[in-house]
């Protein structure tokens, strides 16, 4: 009798589409079924689970308790604490109910994986998604907890440098992107995007994908619309993405700057985007100006898997996905004037963006393919339920 797959009680912080969710569910439906069978517990209800579902995959809702920026205060930290224990419990006992095999946190901001692995006995394995720069006070205690992991799964090597010298295993895996689609195919989207988005068939369009945020970076393609170069060329911004439910202002407040930049007419505001090929194919580039250090945007490893040329700021670990000249080109972080030249170079040199658009799908192809991803995950499971 053939042995049954081991049960991974997998966990993840909210049930969108963005980056972190669409990896989830990658590795939810990607898992070998004679290995390994995911439980996923999602922090809220949304279209994640309901896709799951539909692919057959067990998904459970809980309030888990999760880090936000807007909870890091003294009455945050307790808030966060109390929800913490009441996790371990729930989690650690839902693990030993239904023995699982192991506990896979999908991000370092779910934190009741940890405690409920510990009280199940059995393996931890932490996927870090973030860089915690604006983290200084609080970072050295939650460094520790998170190399408390058996195995430690970082999205870049640049993720993976907060954890130099950490007891833990640290394995940087970067995530999956399916394959690009052939240059002829994309010149075709290109035109039928265009007519589904209402946009110009000759306009020079930049793209913007992902959670309208302080550190995104979509007030930084703003302003370099504003350039005048980009005003003379009637360069045209897409914003695609939706705030977090608590930061609604960040979208009046983009808003307000295109207003007051005088660039308001030349941006359309897309919200979510369930459909990110379409703006791939109608875009000519897709930036990725993140004033921030940003771990592994999946809008850029979209981006380059579609073909589209990335122009991304140079640091996190956007230079792991952009070779700056030669896959893509890359900014200093939050510098709209550069980010104004670069576009108006591209504007003028179409081949240059369609060159480096072509070379960021070979790139993608080589580097960023989803059953690398899924082959090493579960190397990391094979070890560490093998102790």
């Amino acid at each position: 009798m053939a042995p049954q797959p081991r049960l991974v009680l997998l966990l993840h912080s909210s049930a969108g589409h963005y980056g972190a969710d669409r990896q989830l569910e990658l590795i939810a439906r990607g898992l070998d079924p004679e290995r390994y069978r995911p439980l996923v517990v999602l922090a809220n209800d949304g279209p994640l689970a309901a896709d799951l579902r539909d692919a057959g995959v067990e998904v459970a809702v809980a309030s888990l308790a999760v880090l936000r920026r807007e909870l890091l205060s003294p009455l945050g930290v307790a808030r966060l604490a109390g929800r913490w224990a009441r996790d371990a419990r729930a989690l650690g006992a839902l693990a030993r109910r239904r023995q699982v095999a192991l506990v896979h946190s999908n991000t370092s901001v779910i934190l009741g994986g940890a405690p409920a692995a510990r009280l199940a006995g059995v393996p931890h394995v932490w996927h870090v998604r973030e860089i915690y720069g604006g983290f200084r006070r609080l970072w050295p205690i939650y460094r520790r907890l998170l190399s408390s992991a058996d195995e430690l799964v970082c999205v870049s090597r640049a993720t993976a440098a907060q954890f130099a010298g950490a007891s833990a295993r640290v394995r940087v895996t970067y995530d999956g992107m399916a394959l690009a689609p052939a240059p002829d195919a994309r010149r075709a989207a290109r035109e039928s995007a265009r007519r589904h988005l209402g946009l110009p068939g000759s306009a020079f369009v930049c793209a913007v994908l992902g959670r309208l945020s302080a550190w995104k970076g979509q007030d930084v393609l703003l302003r370099a619309l504003a350039a005048p170069e980009l005003q003379a060329a009637g360069a045209v911004g897409l914003i695609a993405g939706d705030p977090w439910p608590s930061q609604e202002h960040h979208r009046a407040r983009l808003r307000e700057l295109a207003s007051d930049l005088g660039v308001a007419q030349r941006v359309r505001w897309l919200g979510f985007c369930p459909e990110p090929e379409l703006l791939y194919a109608a875009a000519d580039v897709v930036a990725v100006p993140s004033t921030e250090p940003d771990p592994l945007p999946n809008a850029a490893l979209e981006a380059a898997a579609a073909g589209c040329c990335v122009v991304a700021s140079g640091h996190g670990g956007l230079p792991e996905i952009v070779r700056d000249g030669h896959s893509g080109r890359l900014i200093p972080p939050g510098d709209a004037r550069a980010l104004a030249r670069v576009l108006a170079e591209l504007a003028a040199d179409p081949a240059q963006a369609a060159r480096l658009g072509a070379a960021a799908a070979e790139d993608a192809r080589a580097r960023f393919d989803p059953r690398a991803l899924l082959r090493s995950l579960q190397e990391v499971y094979d070890r560490a339920v093998s102790r």
